[in-house]
């Protein structure tokens, strides 16, 4: 739809222009530095920042529901680079140029009502946002497309040149960061880290296929984390990793999607996010703050996120109810079916301190929970998920067994409606479904397969061994009719079919 078709009121805001004045702010120290450079921990006290917008205010003074009709209506538009996370420019990355912006298909996943089964089952209606269906099929291109559009917009203002991207990660950073640089090459060249046999095949290959340099360090992802850190502080490389503040602009578009979908409507709504990093509850939290200090939104949604038993340094952190005597303290992670989740310190945890304080203050009242949930419950969980209609990946699992689980606590009453994180496709962790259901996850998992969930093949052979077809052995037009009515008979007692009448 073209520019002039749209009413007189909405044209002038339709397509953005580079605009606002951003700043990356010290979570620690409070000190303000320039974007105009690669940074990623504040250069005078080392802590994280996060990116703040000098001319927030301007914002203000178009109304909420001016605002809505802007983002509904720019959805009709043809332009690349307001398909993706863009649409929300003014709120992601308003300096950066609309030519600047990568797209690559990133964005705008599908809310996906859980099944009539699932919710009777769960007590409470819920949704699933697949961000497995995003193009490197994980939630982290929402974070690559900001960053690496940024480290676009650089390059295009002379600002640096030929930047090699790093990342540690346990498949789905990398992943992400591969894919997003390398259509940037040979701009950018990427590099990843990865803990030895901590990550699934599947996510293995990804950033192989898009042609990073792939390095397997011993240990574990927090292990990877530090000697990335490290290079970032030694050499000149652009680190990808959620300390980039960049990746947590681009992932607040996951807070602005909901909103739209639900026509900004967030009476009675939570929303279930699973922590390993803490950029991601970190950006939703902030994504909603932003859309409600703007009239946007009504009012704030629930938060809740989710750890496994065996990495939950953010739940151990919030189980002092005295605010003034929480002291967080990293943990050693076990082995965990939710790998993107299995990080014991992560980076992003001061922000999660800070906004969920702020979260809570605008809120007028607690608003943001954490639950801790076991492996068992995790896997048991996603099968049943994806055994009723959905297409969640193992920290997908743990949403619904934070959602369950919350319930259980009080915590989501049954008047309420909430949205579940498929943070990647199921696809990337299918070596735990397999491993399910041949009983053959290692017991350090603590997980005991249910025999009513598994689900393997079945082999059905001919009786008659001569009646085997192949592409070496092609059975003869009488022979083929015998093997056809052969497996279709024990295929029909197996399922307990009845013949239909003649």
């Amino acid at each position: 739809m073209k520019p002039d078709l749209f009413p007189e009121h909405i044209r002038p805001h339709l397509i953005p222009r580079p605009e606002g004045e951003l700043f990356y702010k010290c979570l620690g120290c409070g000190a303000r530095h320039s974007v105009e450079k690669l940074l990623y921990v504040c250069p005078e006290c080392g802590a994280v920042l996060m990116i703040h917008n000098q001319n927030q205010a301007e914002l203000h003074k178009i109304s909420g529901t001016t605002w809505q009709q802007i983002f509904d209506y720019r959805r009709m538009l043809k332009i690349p680079a307001l398909k993706g996370i863009y649409r929300y420019h003014e709120f992601i990355g308003p300096i950066i140029p609309l030519e600047s912006i990568i797209y690559l298909g990133e964005g705008h996943t599908p809310v996906v009502e859980a099944s009539a089964f699932l919710q009777d089952k769960v007590g409470l209606r819920f949704f699933y946002k697949n961000d497995g269906q995003n193009p490197s099929a994980s939630f982290k291109d929402r974070g690559m497309a900001s960053a690496l559009s940024c480290i676009k917009y650089l390059i295009d203002q002379g600002f640096v040149s030929d930047v090699i991207a790093v990342c540690a990660s346990t498949g789905d950073t990398s992943a992400a960061a591969a894919l997003y640089a390398s259509y940037l090459g040979p701009l950018v060249k990427s590099a990843v880290l990865l803990p030895n046999k901590k990550v699934t095949v599947q996510q293995l290959s990804q950033p192989l296929g898009s042609g990073a340099r792939v390095f397997e360090i011993p240990g574990v992802f927090d292990d990877c984390m530090k000697i990335v850190e490290q290079l970032s502080s030694q050499y000149p490389v652009a680190l990808l990793n959620s300390k980039n503040a960049w990746r947590i602009l681009g992932q607040e578009s996951y807070s602005y999607e909901i909103a739209q979908d639900f026509d900004w409507d967030m009476t009675h709504k939570a929303v279930v996010v699973p922590i390993g990093n803490a950029g991601n509850i970190s950006a939703v939290m902030n994504g909603f703050l932003k859309f409600f200090k703007a009239g946007i939104i009504n009012q704030l949604p629930k938060i809740l996120g989710v750890q496994s038993e065996h990495a939950d340094p953010v739940y151990q952190y919030y189980l002092e109810p005295d605010k003034t005597k929480r002291i967080f303290t990293p943990v050693d992670t076990r082995p965990s079916v939710a790998q993107a989740a299995m990080i014991g310190n992560p980076v992003s945890m001061p922000r999660v301190v800070a906004i969920a304080e702020e979260y809570n203050r605008e809120s007028g009242h607690d608003n943001v929970f954490f639950v801790q949930v076991t492996e068992q419950a995790i896997m048991d969980w996603q099968l049943t998920a994806n055994q009723n209609g959905h297409i969640a990946c193992t920290q997908g699992g743990e949403c619904l067994a934070g959602l369950v689980k919350a319930r259980a606590m009080d915590l989501i009453s049954v008047n309420e409606t909430a949205v579940l994180d498929a943070t990647a496709h199921a696809i990337k962790f299918s070596e735990f479904q397999d491993l399910y259901f041949k009983n053959q996850i290692p017991r350090s998992y603590h997980i005991v397969p249910d025999p009513d969930r598994i689900n393997l093949p079945e082999l059905i052979s001919p009786d008659n061994p001569d009646l085997v077809p192949s592409q070496e052995k092609r059975l003869g037009k009488s022979e083929f009719t015998q093997f056809v009515q052969n497996i279709s008979t024990k295929i029909a007692k197996k399922m307990a079919l009845s013949p239909v009448d003649p």
